[in-house]
């Protein structure tokens, strides 16, 4: 069983961890949620969260995942400094996420100049990554990335987000995470033309 900790900030993209929290508490992970001073937030879609712990206070020895979901906030000067929070995650041996807009705190905290990543576009890394060097590793494509312990995805790639964390935290599950990936695939081959 995996603990696996998100990161939400009002208002975040209800979508971005609409399969990848059921999924993992379906394989018996624990979820949690940090907030910024522990606060109640709500979805885009207006679902309200009650957090479970403090983000300023989020411990990495209480988890195997921090996830990072999407939110207009992280696009903004309000957007809260996480840069010490993922680092010292990634530190203690985390697998460190972000999906969407959940990509800039990583990027302005370095975490994605030397490794392989994508996001919604590289021209908002690029305008909102901070001081963001990594513009020759992106990845423009339509699934999520990993590369040494660190996940990224466009806020339109939630499933593949999912597959991967969960590949990466039940690595011998594989054939499951198959079967999961292809009932949302039978869904886009089945739109008309």
């Amino acid at each position: 069983m995996a603990q696996i900790a998100f990161i939400l900030v009002d208002p975040f993209a209800d979508w971005e961890m609409a399969q990848v929290a059921p999924a993992a508490r379906e394989f018996g992970d624990a979820v949690c949620y940090f907030t910024p001073a522990g606060q109640p937030v709500m979805s885009m879609g207006g679902l309200r969260v009650e957090a479970d712990g403090k983000l300023e206070q989020f411990d990495p020895m209480s988890a195997d995942a921090l996830l990072l979901i999407g939110s207009p906030t992280w696009m903004t000067p309000q957007s809260p400094d996480v840069g010490n929070i993922v680092c010292c995650a990634l530190q203690a041996g985390l697998l460190v996420g972000g999906i969407c807009g959940g990509t800039l705190p990583l990027a302005r905290a370095g975490l994605l100049d030397e490794r392989a990543h994508t996001g919604n576009s590289l021209d908002e890394l690029k305008r909102l990554g901070g001081a963001y060097a990594g513009a020759a590793r992106y990845q423009d494509g339509p699934r999520a990335v990993i590369d040494r312990g660190v996940v990224t995805a466009s806020g339109l790639a939630p499933v593949s987000f999912a597959s991967t964390v969960l590949r990466h935290l039940h690595p011998l599950r594989g054939s499951e995470l198959d079967e999961f990936e292809g009932y949302f695939a039978r869904e886009l081959q089945s739109l008309p033309s």
